[in-house]
């Protein structure tokens, strides 16, 4: 049994997600599926999975070809996923998970349903009874619980995305423990992963994927150098790195843990100065976006402390932050950062009347007008956040912010524009860094890390496990920390 993909590729508007991809997986093999932030991986087990289908090529399993065109096609053709947080109803028993969503076509018997839990938990060491309610299972008995479900609806290529991110070390053990004897049974596996030594541990061979396109596949264990070159590329510097003199300590984190629905940090520490551009690193939910909401206010840690100027912070409310210079600037410019259906107008009377009772709308236009000049926004005072293209959302959300600022918070400045527009934020990023604001951003650009931060701090799994100096270092070395490798 062998599962090829053939030419696969994927657009979404200008964005090449997928770019010609073909990969062969055979039969009892794990597969390791690799790439940074935006490479592409998601977009493809998506489509391997029947959740999206793509704009050409074939995925073919033992000489057929597939009709993906939904998740059911998948597990019907034999594909399941485990996503990174098992897709289960916990107020349903386990029994009653199994049978959730079955095609009404498929007649069952709920005396064989309890006896095929019973027999897939023996072979393959699981601890299932089919009376449990699952929201009292672990989040390893939750994977266990859909993998025991896909195995008996038939899935013979079995798709692991990001499997091992809540779980702790002892369930990470069960569950690679799991993944093999699947293997030895003949399954082929997909192991989606970004930690390198997992890669390294479990998987026979692994694809790289870099900027939607294959760079390689290669039989592991190998050099893990290797692997981060493939991952992330040559490096040229394009840009001058930031030459920032620095002032006095103005942001202390001790030993902060927080936690809400972006994920967690633990016991998190480092200081950050006056004027001083330092980036995040690290994959999607590594910690840096809950990192920058705590230093905003936004989350409150649960322990340690956040001082500013010498005053203890950690628990003022997002107001105050706001009154006293601290602003966040969130990833999704039109979802969070910016409020559709509102005009430029409207939304820089807000901006600029908060508390008051009335507005002066003519001021508020003039206000519009003035900014929509001197920020080059292309747009009108009536135009809505909907109506502008990413990188004018960008130049709107950082025209609406106040003048004088101590601490700017920012998720992905340049995500998404072209280069005249990236050269414009940083241009006006560093004019706000000579005049004393502190900046911390996160980045999936490795590059954009390197120049323009004067530090680069590296999260991975809630932790900073490492604080650089970004003209000390290179991207092989910010890579290997990105994928959990000290060094």
């Amino acid at each position: 049994m062998s599962l090829k993909l053939l030419n696969i590729t994927k657009r979404f508007g200008t964005i090449l997600a997928n770019d010609d991809i073909s990969v062969e997986i055979g039969e009892g093999e794990i597969h390791g599926l690799l790439g940074e932030n935006g490479a592409g991986k998601s977009t493809l087990v998506n489509i391997i999975s029947g959740s999206l289908v793509s704009d050409s090529g074939t995925v073919e399993l033992d000489g057929d070809y597939l009709d993906l065109s939904s998740p059911t096609d998948a597990i019907e053709s034999g594909i399941g996923i485990l996503h990174q947080e098992p897709l289960v109803f916990l107020p349903f028993s386990i029994i009653d998970n199994f049978l959730a969503g079955l095609p009404k076509s498929r007649d069952f018997d709920r005396t064989a349903v309890r006896d095929a839990i019973s027999d897939i938990s023996q072979e393959y060491g699981f601890d299932l009874d089919p009376d449990a309610i699952a929201s009292t299972l672990t989040i390893g008995e939750r994977q266990q619980l859909e993998i025991a479900r896909l195995l008996w609806m038939g899935a013979r290529v079995l798709i692991l995305d990001e499997p091992t991110t809540a779980i702790s070390e002892d369930q990470r053990k069960n569950l690679f423990a799991t993944i093999e004897r699947l293997a030895a049974s003949g399954m082929s596996v997909i192991f989606v992963s970004h930690k390198l030594e997992e890669i390294q541990s479990i998987c026979n061979r692994v694809t790289v994927l870099r900027k939607g396109m294959l760079v390689d596949t290669l039989t592991v264990p190998c050099p893990t150098s290797d692997l981060i070159d493939l991952m992330f590329g040559g490096y040229e510097q394009s840009t001058p790195q930031s030459q920032t003199v620095l002032g006095k300590n103005v942001l202390v984190l001790d030993a902060i843990s927080a936690k809400d629905e972006n994920g967690s940090i633990e016991d998190v520490s480092c200081r950050f100065s006056e004027g001083e551009i330092i980036g995040l690193a690290g994959l999607e939910g590594a910690g840096q976006r809950i990192l920058l909401r705590s230093i905003s206010g936004l989350t409150n840690p649960f322990s340690g402390s956040v001082s500013f100027s010498g005053e203890d912070i950690s628990h003022y409310s997002y107001s105050w932050h706001i009154e006293n210079g601290f602003h966040y600037l969130p990833a999704d410019r039109e979802g969070e950062g910016l409020i559709q259906g509102l005009t430029v107008t409207e939304h820089f009377a807000l901006a600029e009347n908060q508390g008051g009772k009335t507005i002066n709308w003519g001021k508020a236009t003039q206000l519009a007008e003035d900014k929509l000049q001197e920020y080059a926004i292309r747009g009108t005072v009536n135009s809505k956040p909907e109506d502008l293209s990413g990188g004018n959302q960008q130049r709107l959300l950082l025209a609406l912010m106040p003048s004088d600022l101590s601490v700017l918070a920012m998720e992905h400045p340049t995500r998404g524009l072209d280069i005249e527009s990236s050269e414009w934020v940083w241009n006006e990023l560093l004019d706000r860094s000579e005049s004393g604001t502190t900046i911390i951003f996160s980045s999936s650009d490795i590059e954009e890390l390197i120049n323009f931060s004067d530090r680069i701090l590296v999260c991975f799994a809630g932790e900073i496990i490492g604080d650089i100096s970004a003209k000390a270092t290179n991207p092989h070395d910010v890579g290997s920390l990105i994928g959990g490798i000290r060094i």
